[in-house]
């Protein structure tokens, strides 16, 4: 497959961000700018625009087709190391609006504020992955938004907290809710939202544990609990569940 770097995106890097490992897995990011999103973009990087991604607004394009350049040089990356003789295409979307993966593969997109990545793993090693990104929430937003993002018991431990400290945290809660929520909905195809879930406590060095507060199938229930990741850099949150 011949293919161009598009002219809005600088090329994919690998790096691993969490302080935890998970063998088998490849994270890609890249830089965007919609201001030099080009009418040739995808056409050059060989990525499909769906319709509605050719109906929306640069911005849309842009972070888009950067995801999914993301996602197939990890894919790429992915079957070089697993030695499965496949192309590696740039994740179709969905009915849903979720990517449609591979079948030996999972794997999770992201965007935000210019900057977009994606992570894919074998799925004989990890079942589900969701990889969440946000700006930072400015304080006051994030109090605003707080009572929307927090069920009551988080609500009570954020109380407990510093006020330099509480913005992080409400920008950890809707992030890694987000994360949970990609890394369940392939396995369970049911949707669910912020009270569905609790997160019940987190570390200075980036792990966080949380409650599911809903039944999404016999095995994925209410009390089930999960470990995530975070990392702060750049002014953004990222944010990893893996199951």
């Amino acid at each position: 497959m011949n293919t161009s770097l598009p002219a809005c995106c600088t090329a994919p890097t690998r790096h691993w961000p969490f302080p935890g490992a998970m063998p088998g897995a490849v994270l890609f990011s890249t830089r965007f700018k919609p201001t030099e999103l080009s009418p040739t973009d995808f056409t050059v990087s060989a990525i499909d625009a769906p319709a509605s991604i050719q109906r929306s607004v640069a911005k849309r394009q842009a972070e888009y087709l950067a995801g999914r350049l993301c996602a197939r040089t990890a894919l790429q990356q992915v079957n070089a190391e697993l030695g499965v003789q496949a192309a590696s295409i740039a994740p179709h979307l969905g009915e849903d609006r979720a990517p449609i993966w591979p079948a030996h593969i999972t794997g999770s997109i992201t965007h935000s504020d210019g900057w977009a990545a994606a992570i894919v793993a074998p799925n004989n090693a990890w079942r589900g992955v969701g990889l969440d990104a946000e700006t930072l929430l400015e304080a006051n937003r994030a109090e605003r938004l707080a009572g929307e993002i927090l069920i009551p018991a988080e609500l009570q431990r954020l109380a407990q907290l510093p006020a330099d400290q509480r913005a992080q945290l409400i920008t950890l809660t809707f992030s890694i809710k987000e994360s949970l929520f990609k890394a369940l909905y392939p396995l369970v195809l049911k949707r669910f939202y912020f009270e569905h879930a609790e997160v019940l406590d987190w570390t200075a060095t980036g792990q966080v544990r949380l409650r599911l507060l809903t039944d999404l199938s016999e095995e994925f229930h209410t009390g089930v609990e999960f470990t995530g990741q975070f990392n702060v850099s750049e002014g953004r949150m990222l944010t990893l569940v893996h199951i």
